[in-house]
């Protein structure tokens, strides 16, 4: 699997308008063929005004099948236009899935917690 992470670094002051139009953006990206999900973060700490659009693909192809036919829909093209004066910069992060669940705790982590408790 595929992790993508799109990261946009928002105009000063424009992270509200930016987090209401991606609620109506989410909705193109989600109803991609070949997204398996989709979740947009915003930052907590780190850089301000930080806004990342996740998703995940079964594979490179899955994902550059999506990009095509996203950037061929003229609906996506007039949201995204909306979009682009709000973004300073950004890039783009690609990952692979190595695990979907996390590893359980050893018994020697687990009494160490409970220690500290």
């Amino acid at each position: 699997m595929i992790l993508v992470r799109d990261v946009f670094r928002l105009r000063f002051g424009a992270a509200r308008e930016a987090v209401a139009l991606w609620q109506e953006g989410i909705e193109f990206v989600r109803a991609g063929r070949h997204v398996r999900d989709a979740r947009l973060l915003t930052d907590l700490v780190g850089p301000f005004y930080t806004l990342v659009l996740e998703t995940t693909y079964d594979d490179l192809e899955s994902s550059a099948c999506e990009m095509r036919e996203v950037m061929g829909d003229a609906a996506w093209r007039g949201w995204y236009q909306r979009f682009v004066p709000l973004v300073e910069s950004g890039h783009r992060e690609m990952f692979t899935v190595v695990g979907s669940t996390v590893p359980p705790l050893s018994t020697a982590s687990l009494a160490r917690a409970a220690a500290r408790a």
